[in-house]
């Protein structure tokens, strides 16, 4: 990854004319929902019938009342959103996110249906997209190491089953028909593995796959069968271990020695595979730092990372953010994004209480 490496409280502002449905949210008291992520739910938390009678009068009379739709779903984990959509559809019959599309518009449309979708469903359509792109290209392809390598064994095996659901083919099937080789080689091995999930190493093992690496690395032939294996296989705290030694034993690392055998598209996806395993969140303050710098931005690169690490290790992440961009991960989200969208994103990122 480059150079990268080496309560407040908000008023209410109700956006549509009948202001009476303003819901008083000041009295909430908020509370982190995992050690490492950065959304606050209230406690106690609002019933799912609660929520939707909010949601419903957002979207009823003229405009939308925007800020009780972040207010809601942006202070809800996985599993409560999941209850509220399932009541909406029992009680009006109707699907929240078919609403949410109709009545939302822009930016903030898309982040907010993003969030609404479980995990694996979510990953499972981000891969889907970056798959299909027009353009396909690293960037997009690097989705699919993230969904790989940054979660768990278990959500893997989650996002592929969904996706066989969604699109009647396997993930490893869409890798194979849109994808050449060898970063086909690569992902197809990273997708289809079900690593060991416990923080479980071997020394003995490390050094002996630290010298497979090297040598695949001197011969320049980083899809080598060993090299995949190993980096498909074995569970996260033995690659960081291997890592390691391989950086005690040859005096680089890995990404490093990566680097050195060009600057093509293997050696791009190889180095993400690597900041993946080793350290999500320096991979992931990455990859916002590239979304907003220049002119422009990446939402859909900025929405995934906020949105995908939100509940995970986005604490982590802003940490390392400031660390090394010498710049608050908040203010400069602040400073790229605008209106309901900035505000929406603000709240995940735990600033909006």
């Amino acid at each position: 990854m480059q150079s990268f490496f080496g309560r407040l409280r908000s008023t209410s502002s109700v956006h549509k004319q009948n202001s009476s449905s303003a819901i008083s949210f000041s009295e909430e008291e908020f509370k982190l929902t995992g050690s490492m992520g950065t959304l606050k739910v209230p406690e106690p938390v609002p019933s799912p019938d609660n929520d939707c009678q909010r949601l419903k009068k957002a979207f009823e009379g003229l405009g939308t009342d925007e800020e009780a739709v972040i207010w809601i779903l942006g202070h809800r984990n996985q599993s409560q959103r999941r209850e509220i959509k399932d009541t909406y559809q029992q009680l009006y019959n109707k699907s929240l996110l078919d609403d949410l599309h109709s009545e939302l518009s822009g930016d903030f449309r898309k982040a907010i249906i993003l969030w609404a979708y479980d995990p694996p469903e979510r990953d499972a359509k981000l891969a889907r997209d970056a798959l299909k792109a027009k353009k396909q290209g690293i960037k997009h392809l690097k989705v699919v190491v993230e969904i790989a390598c940054a979660s768990s064994p278990h959500h893997l095996m989650a996002v592929r089953q969904v996706y066989a659901s969604l699109f009647d083919c396997s993930l490893e099937e869409d890798i194979a028909s849109t994808v050449s080789l060898p970063l086909r080689k690569i992902l197809v091995g990273l997708v289809s593995s079900y690593r060991y999930d416990r923080q479980l190493v071997d020394s003995g093992i490390a050094g002996s796959e630290v010298s497979r690496l090297h040598e695949a690395i001197e011969r320049k032939q980083l899809d080598d069968d060993h090299v995949v294996r190993i980096l498909s296989t074995r569970n996260l705290f033995q690659l960081r271990a291997t890592f390691e030694c391989y950086k005690q034993k040859y005096g680089n690392s890995f990404d490093q020695d990566i680097k050195a055998c060009g600057n093509g598209d293997l050696e791009s996806l190889l180095i993400a595979v690597f900041w993946c395993i080793e350290s999500p969140e320096k991979y992931f303050a990455k990859v916002i730092k590239n979304s907003i710098v220049g002119l422009g931005t990446d939402e859909d690169s900025l929405d995934r990372a906020i949105i995908t690490r939100a509940e995970i290790d986005m604490i982590k992440i802003k940490e390392e953010y400031s660390k090394v961009c010498k710049s608050s991960l908040v203010d400069d989200v602040k400073s790229d994004t605008s209106g309901d969208y900035k505000k929406f994103l603000l709240t995940l990122l735990g600033e909006r209480l």
